[in-house]
């Protein structure tokens, strides 16, 4: 037997609320019989929607919620008792090794990083996902936590990157890109120049500047900017996805011709859509914390806050702040 994973559920949170969450928790546990999950909300809703009275699953109330559009310092100041914020203090005291919510982003990560802290020698913890490439996936950060950042913020950005995907890939020496406006050394502002200096000098496997074409093609498997444009990155991604799938649709509905090519094309169409689904790379990441905090899409189904679970089992198991802060120290040195 190994040794048990507990993971604190902000259950309250986001979209859907417990109606997702609930039976989500219920089929992960009935999946993983090493894990425990503690719900964590208003008891009187989310009892009646558990099914009978599972194992290895606890309750905790917390009487408040943090809407999605609530500004993250009201959020901080004003709601303790959150379930949000009660789901951080359980990783904070010891009592969950990691917490999930798919609630608002700005108040998770500000009440994360005023909860937990950062890691030594990180300013400032990032956003980091996993996002569908021509050979696979790689992952970007950060995704929206710093709209603003120094070039010392970048490299620390990398390092932490190139843990993650060492660490969960069993890449051993994954390849680390600077998202910039051109591949030429020339390109880009003072800032993301400057932090190209530190990653050539430095032991990470740096390849250079990376185009936002590059991205799909798979040439970096890390991918480093900052929150503003990795944010427009990813959004411009799932909304060319979406194009897409409409395009194809419109196309096969015209005509008997269409519907003919639809139908010879349905298994080539069921596996290009689970290759684009992004409920598959759901549950990104708070690196940088001094603790495990995976986020997950707002408007997550079922299937998707199983994968954002998922993400947390697999960061705990591979004790991933601690692998950051050793990979820091020798970068230091």
């Amino acid at each position: 037997m190994g040794t048990p994973v507990k993971v604190a559920i902000d259950a309250m949170g986001g979209d859907a609320g417990p109606t997702v969450y609930v039976p989500a928790a219920q089929q992960m546990l009935a999946s993983n019989p090493l894990l425990e999950l503690t719900l964590v909300g208003q008891q009187d809703i989310i009892k009646p929607l558990l099914n009978g009275s599972p194992d290895r699953l606890k309750i905790v109330n917390a009487s408040e919620v943090v809407a999605m559009d609530e500004p993250p310092a009201d959020a901080l100041r004003k709601k303790k008792d959150s379930s949000l914020r009660v789901a951080i203090d359980l990783v904070k005291n010891g009592k969950a090794d990691a917490c999930v919510s798919a609630g608002n982003t700005g108040a998770l990560m500000a009440t994360a990083r005023f909860v937990l802290k950062t890691l030594p020698g990180i300013e400032r913890p990032a956003i980091m996902s996993g996002l569908p490439t021509i050979k696979g996936h790689a992952h970007m950060l950060d995704l929206g936590a710093n709209s603003g950042c120094t070039s010392d913020q970048l490299f620390q950005f990398a390092v932490m990157g190139s843990v993650v995907i060492n660490i969960v890939e069993n890449i051993s020496s994954p390849r680390i890109g600077l998202l910039n406006i051109g591949s030429e050394g020339i390109k880009g502002n003072d800032t993301i120049r400057q932090a190209a200096l530190l990653l050539e000098e430095s032991d990470l496997n740096y390849i250079g500047f990376v185009e936002g074409t590059d991205i799909s093609r798979h040439k970096a498997d890390v991918i480093v900017c900052d929150g503003f444009s990795g944010n427009i990155a990813l959004k411009s991604m799932e909304g060319t996805a979406h194009l897409v799938r409409h395009f194809m649709k419109q196309e096969f509905k015209n005509g008997l011709y269409g519907r003919f090519a639809a139908l010879v094309s349905l298994p080539i169409l069921r596996s290009l859509a689970r290759s684009l689904d992004p409920r598959r790379y759901n549950g990104a990441s708070l690196v940088g914390l001094n603790g495990i905090v995976i986020k997950s899409h707002g408007s997550a189904d079922i299937m998707a806050f199983k994968q954002a679970i998922h993400t947390a089992i697999i960061e705990v198991d591979k004790n991933l702040p601690e692998k950051i802060h050793q990979l820091l120290v020798t970068q230091e040195h």
